[in-house]
């Protein structure tokens, strides 16, 4: 569990020198946050092209994520919550939902969140997780000077994100280790990271939040097709 706890540690440290050096010109803040939203989107665009071949299961599981989430209103939920957290901080404008959700899918949605847990779990190795939390500590620098203290507040979901992913890896180690169900969790996160770009720039306003179920979705589908294959390979023998 050091691996995740680090990087915890990483992002709150990075938002803290973030909100210290805060005074940044308003006009250097909307080039930086378009900069950034352009990283993210292409950052995105590289990793749903992680699974070429998987075409079908990433759109079936966008589907079907997308109507559980909508049905559970969980965009809606996070804005509740990022709304609550304004009032107790004293913060408005809604900038501090959008931040949350922002880094919660930048830091959690990825191969080296992903793998980096598991290693963790399975090996007790956190090579890949101290790497993501020097990355992750430098950005939240840059993020929290101009998104504010949302990005700051997304380190404790990352925690049981990746704490989690480290604790079920540590029991089910080999199939979460499984090269095709990563790449088609990272792909699906691709996508949902591509609009996390989108809302940025206010091209157009996504709805990331219902579609988060969509990574869940994808890993349960894959590992079914993955494991209903070699039934059928083993009655077929």
């Amino acid at each position: 569990m050091a691996g995740p706890i680090v990087n915890t540690i990483a992002i709150m440290v990075g938002s803290f020198i973030g909100l210290v050096f805060h005074r940044i010109p308003e006009r250097l803040k909307v080039t930086v946050m378009q900069g950034m939203g352009i990283f993210v989107a292409v950052l995105g665009i590289s990793m749903a092209l992680q699974a070429p071949n998987d075409t079908l299961y990433v759109i079936l599981s966008l589907v079907v994520g997308g109507v559980v989430g909508s049905l559970m209103d969980l965009e809606g939920k996070l804005e509740t919550f990022g709304s609550w957290l304004e009032t107790k901080l004293g913060r408005s404008g809604g900038k501090l939902s959008q931040a949350f959700v922002f880094a919660s899918l930048v830091y959690g949605v990825g191969s080296m969140a992903i793998l980096g847990s598991i290693q963790s779990g399975v090996s007790g190795k956190n090579t890949i997780l101290y790497l993501k939390s020097a990355l992750d500590g430098f950005s939240s620098v840059i993020f929290t000077s101009t998104m504010g203290i949302g990005i700051g507040l997304s380190a404790f979901p990352i925690l049981l994100y990746e704490g989690g992913l480290a604790a079920i890896a540590h029991y089910f180690g080999a199939d979460l280790r499984n090269a095709v169900i990563i790449s088609d969790v990272t792909a699906v996160g691709g996508i949902l990271i591509v609009g996390i770009g989108l809302n940025v720039l206010e091209i157009v306003k996504i709805r990331v939040g219902n579609l988060l179920p969509s990574m869940l979705v994808v890993a349960l589908l894959r590992y079914a097709g993955l494991h209903y294959s070699s039934l059928l390979l083993f009655l077929h023998l």
